[in-house]
């Protein structure tokens, strides 16, 4: 599984960090930043509601 953000539509809400804290995190420059753009497959449903969560449809879950 392979988790793409397409930046130029992220608002860098937070929304996907709350959920998936493993894989988003928000840095200090306020700014979204993806820590794990391959995540183990045991957090597909948290993915699967970020992405669903997400207010711009800036994510997208992608099969491997």
């Amino acid at each position: 599984m392979k988790v793409h953000v397409d930046f130029d539509r992220c608002a860098s809400s937070g929304t996907c960090v709350q959920l998936v804290p493993d894989v988003f995190e928000l840095g200090d420059d306020g700014y979204l930043y993806l820590r794990d753009e391959e995540p183990d497959e045991d957090l597909r449903d948290d993915l699967d509601e970020a992405a669903e969560a997400c207010p711009t449809d800036a994510i997208t879950v992608l099969e491997a």
